[in-house]
């Protein structure tokens, strides 16, 4: 990312003045969170802003939002997306078609201007201006170097969503992508309003009954393969019914069997509505989950990747502990 594409991105946005912010499906909180603190800033200059998702917010990110944002195809179509007049699209933790369902063709039939502002190496080259940092720990960390680098007021509210980006990118800094530029980052958060002990109580401890049962059910079906240096959940369509939870309440379950001594790899299989099996990835950094997300046509980081895999689930766990099983050396 050059010094001048801070510049670039300033310019689309101060000649903007009716903004769609949208983000990839199954949103997480380094995109609920970037969504949020350029829906508070733009607003506050007076744009017209529109936030869209692609499916639905989990729950436990919904303090961040005054009121429930638009879900594409629920409560607004793309005919209407076409409609609304807007002269600038800004699409945050995400540079990738496959991460865009239904909104693919919208954004290559627009004219107007993209600004991407991202942090995976997975790029399909979307933006007109593309603010891209692959070392950032998340995305949150690039808003907030564009926001004071132009000197835009980091709010009480901008540097609570910012935070929430940044610590659950980080897994409350748990994970090796926990810097310095994280740390003081945070700080100047903190400074600026952001409550981490307040925060990590909604995020954290705040679960459904539905969701506690998700995670039982996950557990329930682990298995490990290669000596224990793979482990893999498997989700079903029958789960979520027999639980209640829903799609958004999988995030961060693949963290149970990464706790386990020795694992080097985790999976975790999740059957959707239509039949296909949405895989995520997790390495201690021994296996490069990004390129073998590549392989089915998903993308990420080199520990920590997502891709989408046809049904049913068994055939798709074999498929992909086959090609782990050759990273690893052990197939």
């Amino acid at each position: 990312m050059k010094s001048s594409d801070f510049q670039d991105a300033i310019e689309l946005i101060d000649k903007s003045d009716n903004v769609l912010i949208t983000t990839h499906t199954r949103p997480d909180g380094d995109a609920c969170g970037c969504v949020v603190a350029f829906e508070e800033l733009l607003g506050s200059m007076g744009k017209k802003v529109q936030t869209l998702f692609l499916s639905e917010i989990p729950q436990w990110y919904g303090f961040l939002f005054e009121q429930k944002p638009a879900m594409l195809d629920q409560d607004v179509s793309v005919e209407q997306l076409s409609e609304a007049g807007f002269d600038l699209i800004i699409l945050v933790d995400v540079n990738s078609n496959g991460q865009l369902p239904g909104l693919e063709d919208f954004l290559k039939q627009n004219s107007k201007k993209i600004l991407i502002v991202d942090h995976h190496e997975t790029s399909d080259g979307l933006g007109d201006v593309e603010l891209v940092d692959s070392t950032a720990a998340a995305t949150g960390l690039i808003v907030l170097d564009l926001f004071r680098d132009v000197g835009w007021e980091i709010t009480e509210k901008i540097a609570t969503a910012l935070f929430v980006a940044v610590a659950t990118d980080t897994g409350w800094f748990r994970f090796r992508n926990t810097d310095q530029r994280v740390f003081r980052s945070c700080v100047q958060l903190i400074d600026a309003g952001a409550d981490p002990p307040k925060l990590f109580r909604q995020l954290y401890m705040n679960i459904t009954p539905e969701r506690f049962k998700l995670m039982t059910a996950a557990a329930n079906s682990a298995q490990l393969h290669f000596n224990g240096r793979l482990a893999t959940q498997q989700l079903t369509r029958a789960d979520f019914e027999q639980t209640g939870a829903s799609y958004a309440d999988t995030e961060n379950v693949i963290d149970q069997c990464r706790r386990i001594a020795g694992v080097e790899v985790a999976v975790l299989l999740v059957e959707l509505s239509d039949g296909r099996v949405k895989l995520s990835l997790r390495s201690t950094g021994a296996v490069d989950v990004s390129e073998i997300a590549a392989m089915f046509g998903g993308g990420g980081h080199k520990m920590a990747a997502g891709a989408t895999l046809d049904g049913p689930v068994e055939k798709a766990r074999q498929i992909i502990c086959e090609r782990i099983g050759k990273a690893l050396g052990a197939v």
